[in-house]
C-alpha cells in the first residue's frame, strides 16, 4: 500500500528532472508550495507525467475514478470508494483484468513524482510510520495509471509484492509501490509497450541501496493533527522498532 507521500521540489526542478513542462503555468505558485505529507484519502491535487503527454507535468487527483463518471460525481464516488482504498493504489497483479485498470494499462500509464512516501510498520500491535526517500534527495518515480473524467485527470499508484527491504518495513501487508528505475522511466510511458514489457518493468526491483528509510512521528496517522509540516519527515526513533 502507498496512501501517504511527500513532494517538496519546486516545479522547475521537476521540469528539469523529467524534461517536461507544467501544463497550467498560472498554477505554478501553488505547486511550488512544498507538501510534506500528502494524505491520499484527502484526494490531493498532484502532478503526474501522463503517457498521452510525456513532456507534460499535468495536475491530477489522487484516487482513480472510472472514465464513465462525470466530474460532478467525483465527491460521491470518493465517499463510496473509501471502503476499498479510495482508488489510491492498484494491485499490479490485477492490471489487465480489473474493470478500471484494464482500460488504462496500455494507453494511460503515468509517472507520479514524489520526494518520498510513508509505509506503516507494526510493532507490538502499534503502527509506526517509516519515511522512504532517495538517499541523495532525488525524486522517486512511482508507476501509476490514470483516467479522464471529463477534463479532470484521476490517478492511482501501482503496488506489488514487497521486496526484502519493504517486507521488513511493511511487515503486515507486505506490499510496496512500484518505483521505476531512472533508466527505465521513459520506457514506462512508451505507446508500444506490450503486456510482457509492462510486467517486466513492474517486476524490476528498485536499487534499495539508493534509498534512505527511517521512522517518523506517529502524528502522521492522526486526523486531529496537521501533519503537512516540515518536521513530519524528520527522523523519530522508537525503542525496539528496527528493521
Amino acid at each position: 500500500m502507498c496512501f501517504h507521500t511527500s513532494q517538496t521540489k519546486k516545479v522547475v526542478a521537476l521540469e528539469n528532472r523529467y524534461d517536461a513542462s507544467l501544463t497550467k503555468d498560472d498554477a505554478r505558485e501553488a505547486y511550488d508550495i512544498p507538501r510534506y505529507h500528502l494524505n491520499g484519502f484527502a484526494h490531493p491535487d498532484m502532478l503526474i507525467i501522463p503517457q498521452e503527454g510525456p513532456s507534460a507535468l499535468a495536475p491530477a487527483l489522487w484516487g482513480i475514478v472510472p472514465g464513465n463518471k462525470k466530474p460532478e460525481h467525483l465527491s460521491d464516488y470518493y465517499k463510496e470508494a473509501v471502503r476499498y482504498g479510495g482508488g489510491l493504489n492498484a494491485q499490479s497483479e490485477k492490471l489487465f483484468e480489473h474493470f478500471i485498470y484494464k482500460h488504462s494499462a496500455f494507453t494511460r500509464r503515468c509517472i507520479v513524482p514524489v520526494t518520498g512516501f510513508f509505509e506503516p510498520h507494526e510493532y507490538k500491535s502499534k503502527k509506526y510510520p517509516f519515511h522512504i526517500k532517495h538517499k541523495d534527495n532525488d525524486v522517486l518515480s512511482l508507476a501509476g495509471l490514470y483516467t479522464l473524467v471529463g477534463e479532470v485527470v484521476t490517478f492511482t499508484i501501482l503496488t506489488k509484492k514487497a521486496s526484502p527491504l519493504f517486507a521488513k518495513i511493511h511487515n503486515k501487508k507486505n506490499r510496496q509501490p512500484v518505483i521505476l528505475q531512472k533508466d527505465f522511466e521513459q520506457d514506462w510511458l512508451k505507446d508500444d509497450l506490450n503486456q510482457n514489457g509492462i510486467t517486466e518493468l513492474i517486476n524490476l526491483n528498485y536499487q534499495e541501496e539508493e534509498l534512505s528509510t527511517y521512522t517518523v512521528s506517529r502524528d502522521l496517522f492522526s486526523p486531529k493533527v496537521n501533519s503537512d509540516i516540515a518536521s513530519i519527515i524528520d527522523e523519530v526513533k522508537y525503542e525496539g522498532v528496527v528493521i
